[in-house]
């Protein structure tokens, strides 16, 4: 049996579809923002949603995200993203996964999908036996695997360059991260954390992955909404986005926020309002571009994939300090230099 793919109305993306199919359990949204600088690429995500309406929104957003990344690194992708809505533990099944496989197929390569929050390398490869449209795969001659620990390395290289600029010292002995969500990227940021001589605060609605953290890092655990008011010299969101907010924000006690997770703010004016408290803010979508390069070796069929991504991840990070220093002489959050950083690039070039 075949999804059932229906384009959703939009005025902000190329398109949008809700793919269903109730024999195996299956809704979701496929949303391509931009293929200006190329096939929209983004990550494929499943949580429990609380309605359609709630993916809708994340999908959106995601996706609208993933076009100011892929620009932000330097890549001939443009943004895109989907989602599944249920429990990757308990909904998950191969079936579920072809179905949606073949829906992203039907899209004729403007989207290519990868791994994201619920899925792994194993769902890829179960992905492409559908779609040619996937990457993030574990075998195969261009193949990239688990993107996290790229992700994780971009973030830690972003911490220490806002780190820098905030203070003037790149090192990180002894200074408090608080990370929030140890799923793959949370986990190996506090691995190179840690290794930095950093001490961490973590929280997690996984309580065994915390316990595993405590040991594992020697870090200090708090509950998932006790993680904001926690006094801290970094903040490391590495779970959902929309966690910035009118509620969080007074909480903070940090002087830094930097992490991995994606459309951190949950609207524009929070940007603005960290910046009024005083404490800097690293565009998440210039952090966390570390996973993107590395799946874009597969996707355009890099060979040299160790060289590429260490030159991109070192542009990122020039990409960031620029990002950092414009914003310090203008007085304003480094969120709205980042996203006019983005749209100059992806701006038509005079003939």
């Amino acid at each position: 049996m075949t999804a059932t793919i229906t384009p959703v109305a939009t005025s902000t993306h190329e398109e949008i579809y809700r793919v269903e199919d109730a024999s195996v359990g299956l809704t979701g949204f496929i949303a391509v923002h931009s293929t200006l600088l190329g096939p929209a690429a983004g990550g494929l995500r499943m949580r429990p949603y609380a309605s359609a309406e709630e993916a809708l929104t994340d999908v959106k957003r995601l996706s609208e995200g993933m076009t100011y990344k892929n620009a932000a690194a330097g890549l001939a992708l443009g943004g895109g993203k989907a989602v599944i809505i249920g429990d990757p533990v308990t909904q998950k099944t191969p079936e579920l996964l072809r179905a949606f496989a073949r829906a992203i197929d039907n899209l004729d390569g403007r989207y290519i999908t990868a791994e994201d929050m619920g899925m792994s390398p194993e769902d890829m490869a179960i992905l492409a036996e559908e779609t040619t449209s996937v990457a993030g795969l574990a075998d195969g001659e261009y193949a990239s695997g688990d993107p996290s620990p790229i992700t994780a390395r971009g973030i830690f290289n972003a911490i220490r360059t806002a780190w820098e600029h905030k203070t003037g010292q790149i090192d990180l002995t002894d200074r408090v991260v608080s990370v929030q969500g140890l799923g793959h990227v949370g986990w190996y940021l506090c691995d190179f954390l840690n290794k930095a001589g950093a001490k961490l605060i973590v929280t997690d609605v996984n309580t065994a992955q915390v316990t595993r953290a405590v040991e594992a890092f020697g870090a200090t655990a708090v509950a998932p909404d006790e993680i904001y008011a926690v006094e801290a010299d970094i903040f490391a969101p590495c779970a959902i986005g929309g966690i910035l907010n009118s509620d969080t924000i007074p909480q903070l006690k940090v002087a830094l926020v930097a992490g991995g997770a994606n459309n951190q703010l949950a609207s524009s004016e929070d940007a603005t309002a960290l910046h009024k408290r005083g404490i800097l803010y690293a565009p998440d979508f210039v952090a966390n571009g570390g996973g993107i390069i590395n799946v874009a070796t597969e996707i355009q069929k890099i060979s040299n994939r160790n060289s590429f991504v260490a030159d991109r991840l070192e542009a990122l990070e020039v990409t960031m300090a620029a990002i950092l220093t414009q914003a310090a002489a203008d007085d304003v959050s480094p969120d709205a230099v980042a996203i006019a950083t983005v749209q100059a690039k992806m701006a038509p070039k005079a003939a």
